[in-house]
This record gives structure tokens, sequence and C-alpha cells, in this order.
């Protein structure tokens, strides 16, 4: 019962943070399969060539499958997100927590990137470009398509205005 209430709490999202909606449930889990499929299939290729066992590259195939949906899924119930005066913040992980605040003011631009089966589910990827090195941008993928577009929206206000101050 207890290792229930302990899940039960690790699901359940800080006062004021948003999960991903549901249906992120899947694509969540889909990403990161194919990245620990292919060493499993590699690996499965040289204890085939190695040891003559040829059932070992779909075994490991399916195993690197199963690793990269599980992990997609702790990443999935670990995700979670933010807006307030001061900014966008994510939160991601159980064990090794990592937040990661975005000011308003360090915004340069966003965009918003939706693939087949996000659109499928009304999901979407925000990106935040922020201010400094050629890579610094902040990723919160599978949000809501509403939640995006409005965080895009709530985002870009700060943007907006000094664009129009620097016009003046």
């Amino acid at each position: 019962m207890a290792d229930h209430d302990e899940a039960a709490a690790a699901a359940t999202p800080p006062a004021d943070w948003h999960p991903l909606p549901d249906r992120a449930r899947l694509p969540s889990m889909l990403t990161p399969m194919l990245p620990f499929a292919i060493p499993g299939l590699v690996a499965g290729f040289v204890l085939a060539g190695v040891f003559d066992l040829w059932l070992a590259p779909p075994v490991l195939a399916l195993v690197g499958l199963a690793m990269g949906a599980w992990i997609g899924l702790k990443h999935y119930r670990s995700t979670f997100w933010r807006l307030d005066a001061d900014g966008l913040a994510v939160r991601r992980g159980r064990m090794w927590q990592r937040e990661t605040r975005v000011p308003a003011t360090r915004v340069q631009h966003l965009d918003i990137k939706r693939g087949p089966l996000q659109r499928q589910r009304n999901l979407a990827t925000l990106i935040v470009h922020t201010a400094g090195t050629r890579h610094s941008a902040v990723t919160v993928p599978h949000l809501d398509a509403g939640d995006a577009e409005r965080l895009r929206d709530l985002l870009a206000r700060p943007i907006e205005a000094n664009d129009a101050d620097d016009d003046a």
C-alpha cells in the first residue's frame, strides 16, 4: 500500500505546476524507443556473429524498445511546467530533478513544432529561444496545443513591448 501512495505522490504535480496532458503519454513513450532499439539490434548482431546466437538481434531490439518505452513513460510522468510573472519554468525528473527557468526578459523568439502524431493528438512542442549562445533554447515537448499557443503568446508580449519601445 505504501508503494502505491508513493507512486501517486510522485505523479501528483507540485502546487501550481501543470503536468503534460494524458494524450501525451503515447508520444512520450514512442520518442525514446528507436534510440534504444538500434543499439540493442547492433549488439544483437555482434552477439549473433561472435557466438552464433541468431535470436539475439530481435530479442535485444525488443529489450531496447521496452526500455525506451519505460524511460519515455517516466519522463512523461515527471515533466511539469509553470508560467508565472517571472516567466516559464519547466521541472523534469524524480530522483534527479532539474528545474529550468526562462525569465520573460530573456526570451528572444518562440517556435511551436507539431509532428503528425502530435497533430493527431492535439499536442505541440514549444521551443523558447533565449538570449545567449546559439544553442540556448528550452524545449517543452507534448504540451496541449492550446497551452503551447497560449504560452507562446504570453511569453511574446515582452518581446513585442521591447520592439515597440525601440521603434519609439
